[in-house]
C-alpha cells in the first residue's frame, strides 16, 4: 500500500464515524477549454476517489449537447437529465447507483439552454436541484468549450477545476475559458489540473506559462492543483468503460487523482456562505 493509499484509508475510516453536524454540500465543476483534454476522464476518477474517503458524492453529467460520463463508467441509463429539465422525471427517478457512496445523474443529450428555459421549466429544476443537498460533494462534468449551458454551471459552482494538456492549443483554450469565467463571476475560485505529463517538470512548465498570462492579462490567480501523468492504465481503462481508479489503482494516474483529491481537501477554504444547494441554485439562474 502507498503512502497516499495508506493516507485515504485513514481518511475514509475517519469520515465512516457519525457527525453531530454535516458540513454542507461542496459543489465543483470541472471544465476545459476544448474537447480531448481528458476533462470527463479527471471528473469520474476524482468522484470515485472522493467517495473512497467516505463522502457521499454525486457526479452530475452536465454536458446538454454530447454526455460522455455513463460511456466512461459502461452505464446505458433509461433516463437522463434531459427528461428532468422537460419534466418527465424528478432526479430520484434518474439518478443512478454506480458504488457504495457514488450516485451518477446521466447527461442529457437535449435542445436546452438554460438561460431559455421557461419559469415553470425553472422552477421545476430548482425544485430537483434542492433535493440533492443530502450530497457531501457534488462533482458537475460540464460540456467543452464555452457555451452558455457550460459557463453556467460553471459559475454557478462552488470552484472550478480547468483540465488542460501540454499541447499549445489546449493552453490557448484554457486561458480562454479562464477569461471567459473571470468575466462572467470574478469570485469563483480556479485551480488547475495538467494532464497527460510525461514529469513533473512538464507540469511545472505548463502551469507556469497559463498562471503567468492569466495573472499578466486578466489579475486572476489560478492554483495548481496538481497533474496526471500520460499513463498506458487510462487508455485501457477507457476500452474496459472501468475507470482507472478502479481498473488499475496503482497505475500512476491513479496515484495522481488520490493526491489532487487530497490536495482538494487541504485546499477547501471557501467561506460556507458561498458554498451549498442553495448558493448553486442563486449563481446558476442569476
Amino acid at each position: 500500500m502507498s503512502q497516499i493509499d495508506g493516507l485515504i484509508k485513514m481518511i475514509g475510516e475517519e469520515k465512516s464515524k457519525p457527525e453531530t453536524k454535516r458540513s454542507v454540500t461542496r459543489v465543483i465543476a470541472t471544465a476545459s477549454g476544448k474537447g480531448g483534454v481528458g476533462k470527463t476522464n479527471v471528473s469520474v476518477n476524482t468522484a470515485i476517489a472522493y467517495s473512497q474517503l467516505g463522502k457521499k458524492v454525486l457526479l452530475m453529467d452536465a454536458d446538454l449537447g454530447l454526455a460522455n460520463v455513463n460511456i466512461l463508467l459502461g452505464v446505458i441509463p433509461n433516463y437522463t437529465l434531459y427528461d428532468v429539465i422537460s419534466k418527465k422525471k424528478n432526479f430520484d427517478e434518474i439518478i443512478i447507483k454506480y458504488r457504495e457512496n457514488l450516485d451518477i445523474v446521466p447527461g442529457a443529450s437535449g435542445f436546452y439552454q438554460i438561460a431559455d428555459l421557461s419559469k415553470e421549466e425553472k422552477e421545476n429544476l430548482i425544485k430537483n436541484l434542492n433535493s440533492l443537498n443530502s450530497y457531501d460533494i457534488i462533482i458537475i462534468d460540464s460540456g467543452a468549450g464555452l457555451s452558455d449551458n457550460v459557463l453556467s454551471f460553471i459559475t454557478a459552482s462552488n470552484e472550478v477545476i480547468v483540465v488542460t494538456n501540454p499541447e499549445p492549443t489546449a493552453l490557448t483554450d484554457a486561458y480562454g475559458l479562464v477569461k471567459a469565467i473571470s468575466l462572467t463571476a470574478g469570485d469563483i475560485e480556479i485551480k488547475l489540473v495538467v494532464n497527460m505529463v510525461k514529469d513533473i517538470k512538464q507540469a511545472k512548465v505548463v502551469y507556469k506559462k497559463l498562471y503567468d498570462v492569466c495573472f499578466k492579462f486578466l489579475k486572476v490567480e489560478i492554483k495548481n492543483l496538481g497533474f496526471i501523468y500520460e499513463d498506458d492504465a487510462v487508455r485501457a481503462s477507457v476500452k474496459k468503460q472501468v475507470p482507472f481508479i478502479l481498473s488499475f489503482p496503482d497505475s500512476k494516474a491513479s496515484q495522481s487523482i488520490k493526491h489532487i483529491v487530497l490536495r482538494l481537501e487541504k485546499l477547501d477554504h471557501i467561506l460556507e456562505d458561498k458554498k451549498g444547494i442553495k448558493s448553486f441554485l442563486e449563481r446558476l439562474f442569476k
